[in-house]
Formats: structure tokens, C-alpha cells, sequence
């Protein structure tokens, strides 16, 4: 692991005004939202952007184009981030992003269309991974997961607004909106960035595995385009396909030998000899893959089978997502509570499976309530497997391999949602070239009328006369959903997957990621020590709300009231405290604190310097065992995580110590006022 090559640089949020930290996290929630947003605001526009630039056999590489950019750039953004600060380089990737957008929205071929988007991939990349590296860079770590939340929820409203926004743009103004709409809010974060983010000077030494990068990438463009290209634009035994095909395996086996070599790799090959880590990576890859893929050809059915307007279509996908969300909270308090994980993913990919069934079964003729009951079971799926292979993969690991390990297992979720996308458009190309044949053998179609237009451009079907049209849409519809069907053999083979999955005792550092933050698909790239820091500080917050000076009270065998316990830690903390000011500013109820303070006086651990109180002798004492006790208590979280042989897991240890005693939301719980020593005698 790189050392930090700045021993003398401020602490994380230290000297930071809290306003404008506060500004600046949302200019970079804009900046993610940005990112998020482009994931799914195109799908519901793609018939729209078809009808007017034609190339409907390419369709799904305006999506795919932009997944694998910026699925390949994220590791790459994170590590230039540690070794030149990154402030600057967040202000590159917006404008990055945006030129990319403008260029979109001015494109005029699915060619130019396709190349931009994988440019604007590439700043989308920069701006998630380098917004939630910047988190730690301005927030102490107790703080932390408040905000990782915030960020989590951004992907979670991002994946309901999405497909909302993208029919809205495309309807009232035009599909180009859905890019231009980037610009102003770009700018707004950009000018926000300049003025009020300031990150203390702390870079790290790194050795960057470009070629480890660049061989992946490549592998990954390859075979998506074998995906992509092969049975529709060229014949699967063409040799052009057989050669990329060839280059695909071939770049895959040298990235194998490159990681082996590589200081900093970009996937260690030893996670590879963790069963957990292997079965939760395929899975991902499905559950990628269905995900998106799905995604994908959802608006075009809503829209060309149903007649729904973009906007419309876009509306009638929020069941999926509200079934996302619901599912992955859910399941995270679930595991949260009883540590148990497994049950999820089984679950979870049958529930997907059978979802993918019941889409398969939608036609011209489904109503509406039907069709949002199955978007609802599908989303409730993919909800139930998402965040809980984060976790178990997370659980799985040692210390040295946790950043890596996280970021692995999204990044095979992406990499599975570039193929799901790319696989799932040649089957469409393929079925509905065969349907709309079918369909319009010994009708009597119009003088002049040619078929091949009604796969470039699907509103032509409103011109079509009704005899024709209702068999036209017949085989539209039967192209959509036998996409859904090939899928299921994939979601059952995650099933299989997920019966595979050893449930291990969970780590009390461990605990599920926020369920918006799992939505999105991009691999973010954390150190080992953020990804600690972020579980601490939410498990740690989550202690002090249920008994946390309790435990530390009768951990340090104190004799006193656990919300003297918590006063004493904010004296030691502060310098002092005045009672009537802490119940001003705290949410502590003001006699909880006035019978701290009466006995902490009582007991000659502090006294009063006018209105605050200041620690004695004793007072000192007590308080360094309090705050002893607990580090141990944050220590013994991490398990087999040991702080002696990690300084940097030491050091934060005693950081989020200091801070999860010393500030202003911080509590005990109320409790009728019992001393610890009668709690020791009923244990």
C-alpha cells in the first residue's frame, strides 16, 4: 500500500469551515449526479434518437460505449487523484464530461453519437470516483458515512429521475436536451468547486498499472463487440469476428500475466483464491448484465409496442427501480440485524429470473397495472443481491485487499452490464429482423412501402394502415421479450452461483452499504483505510445511539452514570463545557445533562472555571480510561483486522476515538439513572 508522502498535512476536515464543506459536497453531489444520471436518462430517448439517426443495429452501443469508458477510466481517475490532488483533476473530468455532452448533443450519425458518448464516459468515470475520494479528503471520518449516504441517495433518485427526465427532455424539447441539460448544471458545479473546495496538501505515492488498464479495457471493447457485431453486421464466422474473438482471449490471458507483475495491480490475482470473492464477481456479472440489459429495451417496448409517450414510458419504470430500492434497503437492515446474507442472492436471482420470466409474457395487449407488477418483481430482484455481495466480498478479504476487493466486485457488475447490453441488442436485432419478416408475409402493404424502414425507424409503424400495423407491432413485441427470455438461463446460473456462497460470521466493522449507493454501476475505487472508515463511522454512529457509553462506562469499570461518561470524554475533548450551552446545542435532554454534571462534581472529576466545567486530576484520569476503553471498543469492530500491524488503522482508531466522543451530535441514550457498577452486578 502507498505511504502517504505527507506526514505533516492536515487531518481530514481539519480547519475546514463547515459551510462551506457543506457547499461543496453538494457541488460534488451535482457533479455525481451528473455522472449517475447518463447511466439510464438515455434509455427512454434511444427510440426517439433511432427514428432520427437511424442504426438500430447499434442501438445498444450508445449505452455500452459509455459503461465501458467509464468503467475503464474509474481506477485510473483514482490513482492520479492520490498522486497530483484532486481538486484540479475533478474540474478535468467535469469539463471532460461536458464537452462530451455538448458533442452529443450535436451529433449527427449514430457513429458520432456512439464516439462522444464514450468520451463523456470517460469525465463520468472521474466524477464518481474522485467525488467520493474527495469525501474523505473534506470530512473527519465520524462524519463520513452522513455523507457517503447523501451520495447514495443521489444514485438511488438518479435511477428513478433518469428514464423520468429522459422522456420529458425528449417529448417537450428534443432527445438532444437529455446532453445539454448537462451543461448548466456542470457549470454550476465547476464555479462551486473553484471558490469553495479546498483540500489540504496530502498526496500519495503510487504506481499506476497502465498496461494492466489498457489490457482490460481492450479485452472488455473486444468481446463486446463480438457480442455486438457478430450475427447481425457480420456473420459469426466471418474474419473479422473470429479475429477479435482471438485478440478478446488473447489480451485477457496477457492482463493475467500483467496483474501477476504489477506492484499496484488493478485486480490482485490473489482475490482470485477467494472462493467468496469468485462466486460474488459472477454473480455481479449476471446481475449486471440483466440489469442493464433489461433497462435498455424496456423504454422501446413502452413506447413503440404500447404507444406511451418518453415521458410516459419513463413513469412506468419507476416500479422497478421503487422495487430496487425497497428490496436493498430492506434486505440491508435484514442483514444488519442478523448478520445472516446468504438467503439474499438465492433469492434474489430467482426472484430476478422469475422476473425476466413474467417480462417475457408482456405483449401489445398487457395492461398497465400488469406490466408495473412486473417491472415491480423484477426490480425487487435485482434489490436483494446487489449490496449484499459488496458485503460478503467485503467480509471475505483481509485489510490489505478490502479497497480492492469492493471495487472488484462492481467492476464486474459493470463489465456484465456492458455485455448485457451488447448481447441483449444483437439478440433484438436478430428476432426482429425474423418477426417483421414473418409478419408482413401476404399482407397487403402500401405501394413503395420497404420493411427495412421499420427497423430503422420505429415511428414509421404510425403511418402503417391498421391491418398492418397490428402485426407489426406483434413482431416488435416478440423481439423485446424473447431478449427477456435468453436472459433467464443467465439468472438461473446465478442462482446456482449463489447456493456456492459460503455465509461467514460478519465483522462488526462490516455493515451493508447504504442501498442507494449500490444502484449505480461504476467500480469506485477506495483504499482499504476508506472503505474502514466508512464502516466504522457508520457502525459507530449507530452504537452510540443504542448503549455506546454504556459499553465504554463498564469497559473502563467507572462507577458513574454513562452520561457523565460522555460529558467527561467532551470536557477532555474541548478544554470544557458548559452544561447550559452543551443542552442549547446537543439533542441531549437538559436534565440528563444536569445530572451529569452534578455528579461529575460530586465525585471531584470537574469543577467549575465560572459557568463551564473543567476536568480535575481525577477527572483527567477517568476520562483517558474512558477514551481507552473506547478505542477498544472501535478495535475490537475490526476483528482479525488487527490495528497493531496497520499504523494508518491505528491512527484512525484513535482519531474516530477522539471524534465520536468529542462532538456536538453525539449522545448517550437516555436511561433511568443507574450506575454502571449495578449493571456489572447483574451481568
Amino acid at each position: 500500500m502507498a505511504q502517504d508522502t505527507s506526514t505533516a498535512a492536515a487531518a481530514p476536515g481539519e480547519g475546514q469551515d463547515r459551510r462551506q464543506v457543506r457547499i461543496a459536497i453538494g457541488a460534488l453531489a451535482l457533479g455525481l449526479l451528473l455522472a449517475a444520471l447518463d447511466q439510464t436518462i438515455v434509455s427512454t430517448a434511444l427510440p426517439t434518437i433511432v427514428s432520427e439517426l437511424g442504426g438500430i443495429d447499434h442501438l445498444s452501443w450508445v449505452v455500452t460505449a459509455y459503461l465501458l469508458a467509464s468503467t475503464a477510466a474509474t481506477p485510473l481517475w483514482g490513482k492520479l487523484g492520490d498522486m497530483y490532488g484532486r481538486k484540479r483533476l475533478f474540474q478535468t473530468v467535469i469539463v471532460i464530461f461536458l464537452i462530451g455532452s455538448a458533442l452529443c448533443g450535436v451529433a449527427q450519425s449514430m457513429g458520432e453519437l456512439i464516439a462522444f458518448r464514450a468520451l463523456q464516459g470517460l469525465g463520468g468515470g472521474g466524477l464518481i470516483a474522485l467525488s467520493m475520494a474527495i469525501v474523505g479528503d473534506i470530512v473527519p471520518p465520524r462524519d463520513r458515512g452522513r455523507y457517503q449516504g447523501v451520495f447514495g441517495g443521489v444514485f438511488g433518485a438518479a435511477s428513478v429521475l433518469g428514464p423520468l427526465l429522459g422522456g420529458v427532455f425528449t417529448e417537450q424539447l428534443s432527445w438532444r436536451w437529455v446532453f445539454y441539460v448537462n451543461l448548466p448544471i456542470g457549470v454550476v458545479a465547476l464555479a462551486v468547486i473553484a471558490a469553495v473546495l479546498h483540500i489540504p496538501a496530502r498526496r500519495t505515492t503510487h504506481r499506476i498499472d497502465y498496461l494492466g488498464m489498457t489490457t482490460v479495457a481492450a479485452a472488455a471493447t473486444c468481446l463486446v463487440l463480438v457480442t455486438s457485431l457478430g450475427g447481425t453486421t457480420l456473420a459469426w464466422g466471418s474474419p473479422s469476428i473470429i479475429a477479435l474473438a482471438a485478440a478478446g482471449v488473447l489480451l485477457v490471458a496477457v492482463f493475467v500475466a500483467v496483474e501477476r507483475r504489477a506492484q499496484e495491480p488493478v485486480l490482485p490475482p490473489r482475490l482470485f483464491g477467494v472462493r467468496t470473492f469468485v462466486v460474488c464477481s459472477v454473480i455481479s456479472f449476471i446481475i449486471g448484465f440483466a440489469m442493464f440489459g433489461a433497462m435498455t429495451y424496456l423504454p422501446t417496448f413502452l413506447q413503440v409496442v404500447h404507444g406511451y409517450s418518453p415521458t410516459l414510458s419513463g413513469v412506468h419504470m419507476i416500479p422497478m427501480v421503487v422495487g430496487l430500492l425497497l428490496a436493498s434497503t430492506g434486505s440491508g437492515q435484514i442483514v444488519s440485524r442478523t448478520g445472516r446474507y446468504k438467503i439474499f442472492p438465492i433469492l434474489g436471482t430467482a426472484v430476478t429470473a422469475i422476473g425476466l420470466l413474467l417480462l417475457h409474457t408482456l405483449d401489445e395487449h398487457t395492461v398497465t397495472w400488469v406490466m408495473s407488477l412486473y417491472f415491480f418483481v423484477f426490480g425487487l430482484g435485482l434489490g436483494m443481491v446487489m449490496q449484499v455481495l459488496v458485503l460478503a466480498v467485503q467480509n471475505a478479504v483481509g485489510y490489505e485487499d478490502l479497497g480492492s476487493a469492493t471495487s472488484g466486485a462492481t467492476f464486474f457488475r459493470s463489465i456484465g452490464a456492458s455485455f448485457g447490453v451488447s448481447v441483449f441488442g444483437t439478440v433484438f436485432t436478430n428476432q426482429l429482423s425474423d418477426k417483421l419478416t414473418d409478419a408482413l408475409r401476404g399482407l397487403p402493404v402500401p405501394p413503395g412501402f420497404d420493411p427495412a424502414r421499420l427497423q430503422a425507424d420505429p415511428n414509421a409503424i404510425g403511418g402503417l394502415p391498421a391491418s398492418v400495423k397490428g402485426p407489426v407491432l406483434h413482431a416488435y413485441s416478440q423481439a423485446i421479450t424473447t431478449v427477456f427470455l435468453w436472459a433467464v438461463p443467465v439468472a438461473a446460473l446465478g442462482f446456482v452461483m449463489a447456493w456456492m456462497l459460503r455465509e461467514q460470521p460478519l465483522r462488526g466493522s462490516v455493515t451493508v452499504p447504504d442501498g442507494g449507493e449500490t444502484v449505480g454501476v461504476n467500480p469506485v475505487e477506495r483504499s482499504s483505510l476508506d472503505e474502514i472508515a466508512r464502516c466504522l463511522s457508520l457502525l459507530g454512529s449507530r452504537d452510540a445511539r443504542r448503549g455506546l457509553y454504556e459499553r465504554i462506562t463498564r469497559l473502563a469499570g467507572a462507577d458513574i452514570h454513562p452520561a457523565t461518561s460522555w460529558l467527561l470524554l467532551r470536557i477532555a475533548h474541548h478544554g470544557s463545557a458548559d452544561p447550559v450551552e452543551l443542552a442549547r446545542r446537543t439533542t441531549v435532554p437538559a436534565e440528563l445533562i444536569e445530572t451529569a454534571a452534578v455528579e461529575a462534581e460530586a465525585g471531584g472529576y470537574a469543577v467549575r472555571a465560572g459557568n463551564p466545567l473543567v476536568l480535575t486530576a481525577s477527572g483527567t484520569a477517568l476520562s483517558e480510561q474512558l477514551a481507552e476503553a473506547r478505542r477498544s471498543v472501535l478495535a475490537g469492530l475490526l476483528g482479525d483486522w488487527d490495528p497493531a500491524g496497520h499504523a494508518e488503522l491505528a491512527a484512525l482508531v484513535r482519531k474516530l476515538s477522539a471524534e465520536l466522543c468529542g462532538g456536538d451530535t453525539d449522545q448517550p441514550e437516555r436511561r433511568p439513572a443507574v450506575r454502571s457498577g449495578s449493571y456489572r452486578a447483574g451481568a
